[in-house]
């Protein structure tokens, strides 16, 4: 079944909640295996795919990296507009409810279109990083 959890799809969502900031592919693909060994990347690919289609992680585009997704708003759905804030300092990368995802839906729905994902970027610095600056 197409929709099923599986074990390549829970050791890759598992290795994005160990890692808690964003993690690039080829960063999975290498530490993919238990005993060190690196993963096919179609294996890597594809779990990513299916996490993300179901709301399990987000990619953020700007750095080519992957996120588990941590919104624990109730109502939350898979396609609930995601928003980050990416330090450019230290990469550092937080995610933030969209404060006017809602606005773009309805927006959208209005002239017929159907969203599918929304995710928005916000690059600048980290409170660590402004104060170190």
């Amino acid at each position: 079944d197409g929709d099923r959890m599986t074990a390549p799809r829970r050791r890759v969502l598992e290795l994005l909640l160990a890692a808690a900031e964003p993690v690039k592919a080829y960063d999975l693909i290498a530490r993919y295996g238990e005993d060190g060994t690196a993963a096919k990347p179609p294996t890597v690919y594809r779990a990513l795919e299916f996490l993300e289609r179901k709301g399990m992680v987000h990619r953020i585009a700007s750095i080519s990296a992957y996120v588990a997704c941590t919104a624990d708003v109730a109502g939350v759905t898979p396609t609930h507009a995601a928003a980050f804030l990416i330090c450019d300092c230290c990469g550092a990368a937080e995610e933030v409810v969209a404060p006017f995802g809602d606005s773009v839906a309805q927006t959208a729905k209005a002239a017929g279109y159907v969203i599918h994902r929304t995710t928005i970027e916000c690059h600048g610095r980290c409170p660590a990083c402004a104060i170190a600056a």
